[in-house]
């Protein structure tokens, strides 16, 4: 009789574009950072959701590296949401065994938040549970180009062969690189489109671009959304025999 996990088709890995928060507040007659501080609380019940349903690692998009382009009062509230967040759910994500990484270029981000996921990512390193991932400051090709550079320095060092540089070699220099690729992405609120969002990683994953604005996104959504992936025929770019 086949173990647990062999007998589980689900994905093991989803990634999530949590969108809609703005316009989730704005149909309620509030400010968009309403919606975002309602999205906030939405992540915990789907973290909470992972584990029944054979979820190991959950991927979200927090702040993309386009978003610096919003109001600074909207960009200002959401520096200020991280913070709290992470500062308040850190002893919680500990309880819970949620092992927590944030992945994009910190530089840009302000001092008292890098420390506060130095902190997380230091507090939760034993955590064996659920693997939660937060893009924060991400876009894929500022990845990617981040990447590059760092490979291109190891083939200048003489560290790395260009004869030796295949597909296989770039993704030891993501931010993903401790990751398994997504099995599944889901975006939010009607938009289909993955606006950078792990470009390289989600060569192979399955789409679900749904109608529900991130705030209304339950447990019970996530469940009808991993449960149907396994009845898909994923190939590879095979067939079957």
């Amino acid at each position: 009789m086949g173990s647990e996990t062999e007998k589980h088709t689900g994905p093991r890995h989803v990634a999530i574009i949590m969108d809609g928060n703005g316009r989730w507040a704005q149909a309620r007659g509030r400010p968009r950072l309403f919606g975002h501080h309602a999205g906030a609380r939405r992540v915990r019940e789907i973290v909470e959701a992972c584990p029944e349903n054979h979820v190991k690692y959950l991927t979200i998009f927090a702040f993309s590296t386009e978003n610096w382009k919003r109001t600074q009062i909207e960009v200002s509230g959401l520096m200020s949401l991280f913070r709290r967040y992470i500062f308040k759910e850190m002893q919680e994500f500990v309880k819970k065994n949620v092992r927590v990484r944030f992945i994009g270029d910190r530089v840009k981000l302000d001092k008292k938040l890098r420390g506060l996921m130095d902190e997380a990512e230091v507090l939760t390193a034993h955590c064996t549970g659920t693997n939660l991932t937060i893009a924060l400051n991400y876009g894929g090709r500022d990845e990617v180009a981040r990447a590059t550079k760092r490979l291109a320095q190891d083939v200048a060092n003489g560290t790395l062969l260009p004869e030796n540089v295949d597909e296989e070699t770039l993704p030891k220099y993501l931010d993903t690189h401790v990751l398994p690729d997504p099995d599944l992405v889901i975006r939010t609120s009607g938009e289909a489109r993955i606006s950078n969002f792990l470009l390289w990683q989600s060569a192979y994953a399955e789409y679900e671009f749904i109608e529900t604005l991130w705030p209304d996104f339950s447990a019970e959504v996530f469940h009808e959304l991993v449960s149907s992936f396994g009845s898909k025929d994923r190939r590879f770019g095979g067939v079957k025999p």
